[in-house]
């Protein structure tokens, strides 16, 4: 597995950050004559826009580079014929595969209050996490070569209202309305299939966050995202998305710490 050809690596803080807005589409269940509520609706945020064609149907231009779609015809006055349309589909082809590893972070301090005090519990700063984790994508030996990038847009936050909701975590409104645009803007910027220009298939790793993660895996599968937070990752799991050249999208594995000795595992 050539890891080492082709492998970036997207890192962000473990301090979830600041958060705030969010305008909230939701229609609350009503309580009915008989006392019972109405089913509970749940609409996509604005931000959204027309992400989803509807339940159960794939869209294939889920990441806007279906090479038909970018294929301008109209800038001649006939349309092309068909090998002239071929050669420019063809341009725009993705030739690569791309395995994206999101990998969550170790155990921090979440109570604290302030962002610098979030640091690493020492089961956190456990090396072993660590090496297991690149031995469990074939990366034993020392990695060179590789490009790091760090970005804000993989911070923590709340993505979109969950459903079902749950008692124990209710984020104020405003911030689904904020972190929600910004993990959608993440997903958009980094999932998605190969650049045309790529030639051999990339192995790129994303050490973000839980709630970023658990998102991502339903936008990217085309799942209702409303429902990433019935997904439970552990600190340190990693979690393999593997995006074709024809755009279509499979799961390989969902927080896998097979390669942690029990005691390691932590989940908060």
């Amino acid at each position: 597995m050539a890891f080492r050809q082709a492998l970036q690596l997207a890192a962000c803080g473990l301090a979830g950050g600041s958060a705030a807005v969010f305008f909230s589409a939701v229609a609350v269940g009503k309580t009915r004559a008989g006392g019972d509520a109405e089913p509970r609706v749940v609409e996509p945020p604005a931000w959204a826009g027309a992400a989803r064609p509807g339940p159960g149907v794939w869209d294939p231009n889920w990441d806007r580079r279906e090479p038909l779609s970018l294929v301008n015809l109209r800038k001649r006055n006939l349309e092309p014929g068909e090998e002239e349309l071929a050669s420019r589909l063809d341009h725009y082809k993705a030739k690569a595969t791309r395995h994206i590893f999101l990998i969550r972070h170790s155990q921090y301090h979440v109570d604290a209050s302030l962002e610098k005090d979030r640091t690493l519990t020492p089961l956190g700063t456990w090396l072993g996490l660590l090496e297991g984790a690149l031995g469990a994508l074939g990366l034993s030996g020392p990695v060179s070569g590789v490009c790091k990038v760090s970005t804000d847009l993989l911070r923590e936050g709340a993505p979109i209202e969950p459903d079902p909701p749950v008692s124990h975590w209710k984020p104020e409104a405003v911030q689904y309305y904020e972190d929600g645009a910004r993990i959608e803007a993440a997903f958009r910027n980094y999932i998605h299939r190969a650049d045309a220009k790529q030639q051999e298939d990339s192995y790129e790793i994303f050490i973000c966050h839980a709630n970023v993660i658990r998102y991502i895996v339903c936008r990217a599968l085309q799942f209702p995202p409303e429902g990433w937070l019935r997904l439970s990752l552990n600190n340190g799991s990693i979690t393999h998305l593997v995006v074709r050249p024809d755009g279509r999208v499979a799961l390989r594995t969902l927080g896998d710490t097979g390669f942690m000795p029990p005691d390691k595992i932590s989940r908060s």
